[in-house]
């Protein structure tokens, strides 16, 4: 398959609103670079000062987002919209679009993917990394090919944090939109017996399954491709949706179906304009808010039926 690569370049002060913009236009997440603290966040972060000579040459001024939209999913169209959208808030931009390979789309993410220490419990490790840190941690290997689910984007490391409190030994959890498996294959490493991934995309399905095989948690997961009501039954402890605003609106009044007495959904992709909607949608369901976190305007949720 063939994919449409389109690039938004922003000055560095617009690249959140850009951002928020492109994530409402694609449903695989996004990468943004944004080189304007280099050398601070170089020695904040990975505690070096010596950077490579290339990473300085780069343009401390503006931003550029990268999205990648599948055929089916009509880049035209996405195109079309990032344009009005991007005109209609004042944002100066550049946009420009290229075709890639599927293959290539791979290996262009592999650059931008180090290990990641999440919460206090997780690292997760791409394959072509070595992860040297210190004991404690358990170590989720994760390739993320086409499917959003990498553990660097707020929306997934928030859901992460929240999993570390709400999934564990005895557990069964239920994962909406799961991607590239991060959350299921996570729940699994934190104890829970079982963990159910559902995706309408196959490609996410293989990715997934994949991604459980490569952590030996094959056995404790399992994935489903379609609609989450046509293909799940049974009641979970941990409900996972790390999606967007709409989708958990529209999910809510059903979220008690899948959850067990005393069982927690877990919800995300939560821009923080949106807050307040699927605030009230969750109120509306009779789910009651028992912890919130947030990260670079993005939200989650953990709630219990009232």
């Amino acid at each position: 398959m063939d994919w449409t690569e389109l690039i938004i370049e922003v000055p560095v002060e617009a690249a959140d609103t850009a951002a928020d913009i492109a994530n409402m236009a694609v449903p695989y997440g996004i990468y943004v670079e944004d080189y304007s603290d280099l050398e601070e966040g170089a020695r904040e972060i990975a505690h070096i000062d010596l950077i490579d000579e290339e990473l300085l040459q780069k343009d401390r001024t503006h931003a550029r987002i990268h999205i990648y939209i599948s055929a089916e999913d009509n880049p035209a169209e996405a195109l079309a919209y990032l344009e009005a959208q991007l005109d209609a808030v004042g944002v100066p931009h550049t946009l420009t679009s290229s075709q890639i390979s599927e293959s290539d789309w791979a290996d262009n993410w592999k650059q931008f993917f180090k290990c990641t220490e999440v919460g206090e419990k997780l690292v997760i490790r791409p394959s072509w990394e070595t992860y040297t840190g210190g004991p404690g941690r358990t170590v989720l290997d994760l390739d993320p090919g086409a499917a959003f689910g990498t553990g660097t984007h707020a929306t997934t490391r928030l859901c992460l944090e929240l999993l570390e409190q709400y999934a564990g030994p005895g557990r069964r959890m239920l994962d909406i939109g799961c991607g590239s498996g991060i959350l299921s294959i996570a729940a699994a490493l934190l104890g829970c017996e079982e963990a159910l991934g559902v995706d309408i995309d196959p490609l996410a399905v293989k990715v997934a399954k994949e991604n459980a095989a490569r952590n030996h948690m094959e056995g404790r997961t399992a994935y489903l491709c379609g609609d989450l009501a046509d293909k799940v039954e049974g009641e979970y402890d941990t409900l996972c949706a790390n999606i967007v605003a709409d989708v958990i609106i529209r999910l809510a009044p059903d979220a008690g179906k899948y959850l067990t007495a005393d069982g927690v959904f877990i919800c995300s992709g939560i821009i923080d304009i949106r807050a307040a909607e699927v605030e009230e949608a969750l109120a509306a369901a009779g789910f009651s808010i028992v912890e919130m976190r947030e990260q670079d305007n993005w939200r989650a949720y953990a709630a219990k039926r009232a």
